[in-house]
């Protein structure tokens, strides 16, 4: 679905314009009540049976969009109930982070085999052959499947000639690389918090919208009608995000016109981060310990502190990109100011969450929130004024929104410092790859070894909360890189703060462990 504009998608970003329009303008907070009215019009569904039904969901992804907990179908409260601690700019929304709306899930059929009426009832039936629990009949020339006998090996599935037999998977279960993601008594999605670690891939693999994360638009918004100056920082995967007419050019003026002071680039923290992380290779492995795991991907790391305990220590300790940057802007103006996160990425939220992170970084958005601001404004791209947006950073530093980008980067560094060094990777991309790659690595496979780990597929490109497809990202990334004004991070203009880095910032493991 990524990368293909649906209905789904015009209702979401409706949603945050909305929001961030009321925002903006100071609205009555009784006027979120009627927002669903505004969204949708009409006395008739469109998209499901009852207009009641579709309004009631945009109310709860009106909620969600402030920062609010969703509520139950049985509770009779207002949408704005509870709006007066949401418009306060430094409030943090409680977990959980990732919601599902219940009354808007379609309670898809999980993990089942059955026959489609592609099936041609071929005369070797081989599908019959190979099922270990004679769950397969042949009747009226077809084969059905006995699902009490079934037990989803998936045997025939791959035997059939004609493609005929099909696994259904509910399909956020099936982008859950945590196996999260189950079923009430009522057959409808459950998360399960103490496996989710909010990569957030199943709130956009959920074709009914009943899965959404929650925003700090409104906050945002708040903070920049303070007098506290607001600064955005971008995430290199910002490159193409917001269509053709929004050229690297147009990205200052479009975040000054949404209220930001400035703008700076999160992939400067990412040359920051592979001077740390190539430090910490070359002292540690093999001498410490057996393998190192990069730092950057927060759902990677929740992962495997959580399923791989005795490996969590093997992973770098180094800030993020994101964190670096933050506590240089925040030196850089003496903490007289708030730093705005905007990237492609749901977790992100809950590392900028974490009590030891607040004081770096205030707020995360993404890229489509973003967008849904700009719509909030009515900003016609194309009009924006020019301004050389001028990257700091290094093509390694550029490239860490792709996969392979960051163990690359920090492998060119290694190799500046110590060129005889020899580094193995290996890059993993979706937690159910970075899972396997960590038990290969517990299994003493991968000893000596660099890992990458991203939860999402195809990388930080790939995010939540990213808007264009894989394709299209990975040739806009390209251009950034290839436009990088130098190949290396030992090439960054900012010798002041790589020192800064040689020094040792790194966050300590009380402080990366606490949630």
């Amino acid at each position: 679905m990524r990368g293909t504009y649906t209905s789904l998608n015009n209702l979401r970003r409706q949603v945050f314009a909305e929001v961030a329009r009321l925002a903006y303008n100071d609205a009555d907070y009784s006027e979120f009540d009627e927002l669903s009215y505004r969204i949708i019009t009409g006395e008739y569904g469109t998209y499901r049976d009852s207009v009641f039904l579709e309004r009631a969901i945009v109310n709860e992804r009106v909620r969600l969009t402030m920062g609010l907990p969703p509520h139950k179908a049985n509770e009779n409260k207002p949408v704005s109930r509870g709006i007066e601690e949401a418009a306060k700019p430094e409030r943090y929304y409680e977990p959980p982070l990732i919601n599902v709306i219940k009354f808007a899930c379609n309670g898809c059929e999980d993990n089942k085999i059955f026959v489609t009426d592609a099936c041609q009832g071929c005369l070797g039936h081989p599908c019959q052959e190979v099922c270990p629990k004679k769950a397969i009949s042949i009747y009226n020339h077809k084969s059905h499947i006995d699902q009490d006998l079934c037990i989803k090996c998936g045997r025939c599935v791959k035997e059939c000639p004609y493609g005929a037999i099909v696994k259904k998977q509910r399909p956020c279960a099936a982008a859950c690389g945590m196996d999260a993601i189950g079923s009430d008594e009522h057959g409808l999605a459950e998360i399960d918090y103490n496996k989710c670690v909010s990569c957030g891939q199943c709130l956009v693999n959920c074709p009914f919208g009943a899965i959404a994360d929650k925003s700090q638009i409104y906050q945002v918004i708040q903070a920049i009608k303070t007098d506290t100056p607001v600064y955005a920082i971008v995430a290199p995967a910002i490159a193409g995000q917001f269509g053709p007419k929004c050229t690297p050019d147009k990205l200052r003026p479009l975040f000054k016109a949404l209220g930001f002071r400035d703008v700076f680039q999160v992939s400067v923290g990412a040359d920051l981060c592979t001077i740390q992380e190539a430090n910490e290779f070359l002292e540690h492995v093999p001498k410490d310990q057996p393998f190192m795991g990069t730092s950057c991907c927060p759902a990677w790391y929740e992962m495997a502190r959580r399923l791989f305990p005795d490996l969590v220590g093997n992973i770098s300790m180094a800030l993020t990109p994101m964190v670096f940057t933050g506590r240089l802007i925040k030196e850089e103006f003496k903490k007289n100011c708030r730093v705005c996160f905007v990237g492609p990425c749901s977790a992100k939220k809950l590392e900028a969450s974490r009590k030891d992170i607040r004081s770096d970084v205030d707020f995360v958005l993404t890229f489509e929130e973003v967008a849904g601001m700009a719509a909030a404004k009515d900003i016609n791209f194309a009009a924006l004024d020019s301004e050389p947006w001028n990257s700091k950073a290094s093509r390694d530093g550029e490239g860490f929104a792709q996969s392979g980008g960051v163990a690359q980067a920090v492998v060119n560094r290694v190799k500046e410092k110590a060129p005889d060094q020899e580094v193995h990777t290996m890059a993993a991309e979706g937690l159910a790859d970075c899972r396997k790659m960590l038990q290969t690595a517990k299994a003493g496979k991968l000893n000596g070894y660099l890992l990458e780990g991203m939860a999402c597929p195809g990388g930080c490109i790939a995010g939540a909360g990213t808007m264009q497809s894989l394709a299209k990202s990975r040739n806009a990334l390209a251009k950034a890189m290839k436009d990088a004004p130098f190949e290396l991070v030992s090439q960054n203009q900012f010798k002041s703060l790589r020192k800064s880095v040689e020094k040792g910032a790194r966050i300590s493991e009380d402080e990366k462990k606490e949630s």
